[in-house]
């Protein structure tokens, strides 16, 4: 890793299955967000520049002297879907045990059911990759730079048709995934209205029914998704 200036502006937007590309700018002046959608666009070969991801998926963080207290001041912020790679953050920044602040996202902005129909034009945002990329570096930094590199929980929920209450289901399901694990997982919805065949191989006979992939053995759970013992048994927690 470069050193990082005492005094900076850094700034790292994730996708959904937790690849990370990031800026360190000591002089605060630059505006990097588009800067890095067209990173992801280029090292993930995205379709179009994501910028769907900028409000949800965002983390920033400012440090400054201040000269009355004399001593260093640290801001940080991160979208609530990111909460969970806290540890990350510190790393790639260098802020030890520096406690994120949740930042407050207008309703309905980052609705999982919204973000999710996405995943269709953008499939590779819902794929870990294992990349950490600094934007000044022309070579990814591999994944292994954060304690415990691990492929996470891949899910997928089978939901029929996409309605009020796939709806519910997506958020109460979004919310507990994101309050209980502390790795990474990757969610996918199937309409089996639209993809019967990938129903039939696994078996749906009802909805919704929420299966994990990995780690092994495969489980599923079917029915009432907003029991979070149930969820948790799932899930092995």
């Amino acid at each position: 890793m470069t050193n990082i200036p005492a005094s900076f502006k850094g700034i790292a937007l994730f996708t959904p299955a937790g690849d990370l590309v990031y800026c360190i700018d000591p002089t605060k002046q630059g505006r990097w967000h588009a800067q890095l959608c067209s990173a992801l666009q280029e090292a993930l070969n995205l379709p179009e520049l994501p910028h769907f991801l900028v409000p949800c998926y965002t983390a920033t963080v400012d440090r400054w002297w201040d000269e009355t207290a004399q001593i260093w001041q640290i801001e940080a912020e991160l979208s609530p879907n990111i909460y969970r790679y806290r540890a990350l953050l510190n790393t790639i920044f260098e802020l030890e045990d520096c406690q994120w602040n949740r930042a407050t996202i207008s309703p309905g902005v980052c609705d999982p059911l919204l973000l999710y129909r996405y995943q269709e034009l953008f499939p590779a945002l819902w794929e870990s990759h294992n990349l950490v990329i600094a934007l000044d570096s022309t070579q990814p930094i591999p994944l292994s730079i954060t304690p415990e590199p691990t492929q996470g929980y891949v899910l997928r929920l089978f939901v029929a048709g996409y309605n009020q209450k796939t709806e519910n289901t997506l958020k109460n399901l979004h919310e507990i995934l994101e309050e209980s694990l502390n790795q990474p997982y990757t969610l996918t919805v199937i309409d089996i209205t639209k993809d019967p065949e990938e129903a039939e191989t696994h078996q749906i006979t009802a909805t919704p029914t929420l299966l994990r992939m990995h780690p092994p053995p495969e489980k599923r759970l079917v029915g009432n998704l907003d029991t979070e013992s149930h969820l948790l048994r799932l899930l092995g927690l």
